[in-house]
């Protein structure tokens, strides 16, 4: 007679609330609370500069300071909910004219239209499997990989079949990426480079 394997319970929206109450950082992966690890300098760089070079798209539509039409934001607690997963994207943006006003609650329930999560060797499994999985189930329209050690972006947009990756670029790149291609990036800044001279 072979013995039963007993299994650890799966986390629950009630699980991760009574965490984050108590003032800690977690994510709702898979069934799964998921500690989120303290901030690195090669993480935190990049995160700042997403904000600066896409603020342009960061306001209402037209005006002169850019293309607007989105609100960007991060560290966001969203839930999934067909697969009761909760993510903190690095970064988020939800376009305005699907969303009137930005999205509020915690976690929030308004999904994003672009994600950008930034690797680490502690959660490059969890960003390039489960949460691509899970983001595109749920119609995530475009999703960003940066990865500091490579000093790469990877653009990926969602197809029917899974995501497509549509661009990519090195440090010495300069890219329009979807959604943002109105501009160009220059992919090299997001790692604390020089801007490439044109």
């Amino acid at each position: 007679m072979s013995a039963a394997v007993s299994r650890k319970p799966r986390a629950t929206l009630a699980d991760w609330k009574r965490l984050t109450e108590d003032g800690h950082v977690v994510e709702l992966i898979d069934g799964e609370i998921v500690e989120q690890s303290m901030g690195r300098p090669e993480h935190g760089r990049p995160q700042l500069k997403i904000g600066e070079l896409l603020g342009p798209f960061n306001r209402r539509s037209g005006g002169p300071k850019g293309p607007g039409g989105w609100w960007l934001m991060s560290e966001v607690d969203i839930q999934y909910p067909k697969t009761e997963e909760i993510y903190r994207h690095d970064a988020s943006g939800f376009r305005r004219d699907i969303y009137e006003s930005p999205p509020t609650g915690n976690p929030t329930r308004d999904l994003p239209q672009w994600v950008c999560e930034i690797l680490s060797k502690s959660t490059a499994r969890v960003d390039l499997v489960k949460k691509q999985r899970s983001l595109h189930l749920h119609g995530i329209a475009h999703y960003w990989i940066l990865d500091p050690e490579h000093g790469t972006l990877t653009v990926h947009r969602h197809h029917a079949d899974g995501y497509i990756v549509v661009a990519t670029g090195g440090v010495g790149d300069v890219i329009r990426a979807e959604p943002f291609d109105a501009i160009e990036l220059d992919v090299g800044e997001f790692f604390g480079h020089d801007p490439v001279e044109r």
